[in-house]
């Protein structure tokens, strides 16, 4: 039996009162992109597939996309979780004592006001600033705050990582006082200042982002972005605080050889720590130009080599909701359904195969955030059929009448005794 999870992060939304469009039907108002999107393999699947409502984000945790992927993953983010930056660190390569904290750096493009006080989040992820000019400017940061115990990494694109070392005695200085940035596109920033400046150590990374504001903009990388007509990655901001993370082992924890497709260091970090094989893939962006068709050729190469379990996983329909990117969002799960889902079927045809096919959570279009609301999951198995739905969306998967209250559960019922 081979194991397919095809997570489509942030797929699940609202209703949206503007009209969407799709291949399928020219114009549809009071839709979720879901149901709007041309997706006739997910559809299929779903008519003979158990479809029902899955609850990733446990009571009390933050809606990110670290908690609801490691619950989909069969780890309960309850017990195990420590911490965003910690399964990006792995990832990257960081080595982590118990007395280190790593935390997030993003290169963000914030509005122009004098006082950074003043400003707002025009763009969490610095205009997709490419990786090759990220590491220019990482290094850049390096060299302007050093001091003893504090580090900076360069990551992927937008996404990066800092380092204390030692400082883990005093992370109650620190947890709780750092916003996503995603979580405030479009919105003034003094609000989440206002938070870090209440921890003495998070007050401390406040002053690197001001300070940062300054350095950046008058870098010549911002200077050429800004002359070419490109938002510049003018600030770092420093979120997604944790200490190291350590995850069972996922073949001893469930008896399947397992692997993660991903273009984001956070998805990779997870498989690294859970001790999964976690391929590259040329062309992998974590956005809608993303090479959607390396990464199911992977995914078949791997369950060929003789992997049990695959987790691919797809950042696009996420980043399209961050930046209220309604018409991409539609066509990001078009993609994912005719570069990945239909070609990967016919590739295993004759497998005995099972498919979870879910969101990690919702990243509603009309908040440009994450939520903490069930998600929508259809669970196939070419050995039976069950009852299922016309469509796979949230209002089908409500209807349903199935509900899973704990996400990390859901891999008990998918793993095939």
């Amino acid at each position: 039996m081979k194991y397919l999870v095809l997570l489509c992060d942030g797929m699940s939304d609202e209703p949206c009162a503007s009209p969407l469009y799709s291949p399928s039907v020219p114009e549809k108002s009071g839709y979720t992109p879901m149901e709007a999107a041309y997706k006739p393999h997910m559809d299929a699947l779903a008519k003979v597939s158990k479809v029902g409502l899955l609850k990733n984000t446990p009571d009390g945790m933050k809606p990110g996309s670290d908690i609801a992927n490691m619950a989909v993953m069969g780890y309960d983010p309850a017990v195990y979780y420590t911490g965003r930056s910690p399964l990006e660190a792995a990832s990257i390569g960081i080595k982590l004592t118990p007395d280190d904290m790593s935390f997030r750096c993003n290169f963000v493009t914030l509005s122009d006001e004098s006082s950074y006080g003043d400003k707002r989040m025009l763009d969490y992820c610095g205009g997709d600033i490419s990786t090759a000019e990220a590491d220019v400017l990482v290094k850049y940061l390096a060299s302007e705050f050093a001091s003893p115990g504090l580090e900076f990494h360069t990551g992927v694109s937008y996404r990066h990582c800092a380092v204390r070392r030692g400082l883990a005695s005093q992370k109650n200085d620190v947890f709780g006082y750092f916003t996503p940035p995603h979580d405030i596109t479009d919105k003034p920033v003094a609000p989440a200042l206002a938070k870090m400046k209440t921890g003495k150590v998070s007050g401390e990374f406040l002053s690197i982002m001001e300070r940062s504001f300054e350095l950046l903009t008058a870098h010549p990388i911002n200077q050429k972005r800004v002359a070419e007509g490109k938002a510049p990655a003018n600030s770092v901001w420093i979120w997604g605080e944790g200490v190291a993370a350590s995850l069972p082992d996922f073949t001893e924890k469930t008896g399947l050889r397992g692997a993660v497709i991903s273009a984001v260091d956070l998805l990779k970090g997870i498989g690294m720590t859970a001790g999964m094989l976690i391929p590259e893939i040329e062309g992998a962006t974590g956005y809608i130009d993303t090479n959607f068709a390396g990464k199911r050729e992977e995914a078949v190469r791997l369950f060929k080599s003789g992997v049990d379990y695959v987790y691919l996983h797809v950042e696009a329909p996420d980043e399209c909701g961050h930046r209220g990117e309604v018409q991409n969002k539609i066509r990001s799960i078009e993609l994912i359904d005719s570069e990945i889902l239909g070609p990967l079927l016919k590739s295993m045809s004759g497998e005995r195969m099972r498919v979870l096919i879910c969101p990690d959570h919702p990243t509603p279009l009309a908040t440009k955030g994450h939520s903490p609301d069930p998600v929508p999951f259809l669970l196939y198995d070419t050995d039976e059929t069950s009852a299922g739905a016309d469509c796979f969306c949230e209002a089908s998967a409500k209807s349903a009448g199935v509900y899973i209250a704990d996400g990390y559960k859901l891999i008990d019922s998918f793993r095939k005794n």
